[in-house]
């Protein structure tokens, strides 16, 4: 199996969700890493701990006014922000500034040949938050915040962000939909019975990037051979004609079968097969710029199962078997 830094640090375990019934709570990375440390793929990763976004960096993203309402929200001892969703303790702050220097440390290592894929298992997660204010758990769009790096510090143009959680993540959409230099692809719950209402494959981009946004909705109970079709057909297609720089993977494990935060039906294994296939197109068209970066996942155990098979993807564990081969077989 081939090599994989992975990007995490102990610190995101400090920003408190306040237990309770909130799904998104530490315990999710604390079961990701020892499930990963007792996993055949343990001797080929590469552990690396994170450095703080700046703030150039996020405000590359995001408004200067919603950087000062976050962090006054937090060090004033606020519990959440704007919806109750959006949970927050005194460490919020500097834990999601963490996060969000997670993806930026990965580039660094991926343009300097130190890796040539990187996974960043961070919280809070990312693919909601927009450019004034919190959504869905996430207050920086840690994918974005990546993407802006890569165009600007290294001149790659041509970004796709791939995104399989099970929720479409409205946060990049509305980042990139008038660009014609990125690309956002989905595969989502529809959105008329999943948060945040957004994805509709109608949903294709405006003014200079029409054509730049790629929604492609699940009906409740879509299964591994509906995302087997679509990573076969509409996605290879869209990068074959797009020819991506670098892919960027948002990364979410609630459409398993075991998680309620979602209609969808996901096996385990399905996660091992879309960690090939990304794996195929990045050595097709951008091989040394892959990078992952965790966003949804909120039941424990098929979490930390579905993670140590995408990461055994990732690394070409079973690539002798094809797709095609794999959803006959269902």
């Amino acid at each position: 199996m081939s090599q994989l830094a992975i990007i995490t640090d102990h610190r995101y375990l400090d920003h408190d969700t306040g237990g309770g019934d909130h799904p998104e709570i530490p315990a999710r990375l604390e079961v990701i890493r020892d499930r990963l440390q007792t996993s055949d793929c343990f001797p080929t990763l590469h552990f690396y701990s994170p450095e703080d976004a700046s703030r150039e960096r996020l405000l590359a993203v995001h408004d200067e006014a919603w950087l000062f309402r976050f962090e006054e929200g937090a060090l004033s001892g606020r519990t959440y922000i704007d919806h109750s969703d959006n949970q927050i303790g005194y460490d919020s702050y500097d834990v999601a500034v963490l996060a969000a220097g997670a993806g930026i440390t990965a580039i660094n290592l991926l343009e300097s040949g130190v890796e040539s894929q990187a996974f960043c298992l961070v919280r809070p997660p990312g693919h909601h938050a927009e450019k004034k204010m919190p959504f869905g758990f996430c207050f920086f769009n840690n994918c974005v915040i990546a993407a802006r790096y890569w165009q600007e510090l290294y001149g790659v143009k041509r970004i796709v962000i791939f995104d399989f959680d099970a929720h479409h993540g409205n946060g990049i959409q509305s980042a990139f939909e008038r660009e014609e230099n990125s690309y956002y692809i989905s595969i989502h719950e529809h959105p008329s019975f999943s948060y945040p209402g957004t994805g509709y494959a109608d949903e294709v981009g405006l003014e200079a990037g029409r054509g730049s946004i790629l929604n492609l909705p699940l009906l409740p109970g879509g299964s591994d051979a509906d995302v087997l079709q679509l990573l076969e057909t509409s996605v290879t297609e869209a990068l074959e004609r797009w020819k991506p720089e670098a892919l960027i993977v948002a990364a979410g494990f609630d459409a398993h079968i075991q998680d309620t935060m979602s209609g969808l039906s996901y096996s385990t294994d399905l996660y091992r097969q879309i960690g090939l296939q990304i794996r195929r197109w990045s050595e097709r068209y951008c091989p040394g710029r892959l990078l992952s970066i965790l966003e949804g996942g909120y039941e424990l155990e098929s979490l930390a199962d579905s993670v140590e098979a995408y990461v055994s993807g990732l690394q070409g564990k079973g690539d002798d078997k094809s797709l095609t081969e794999t959803r006959d077989r269902r």
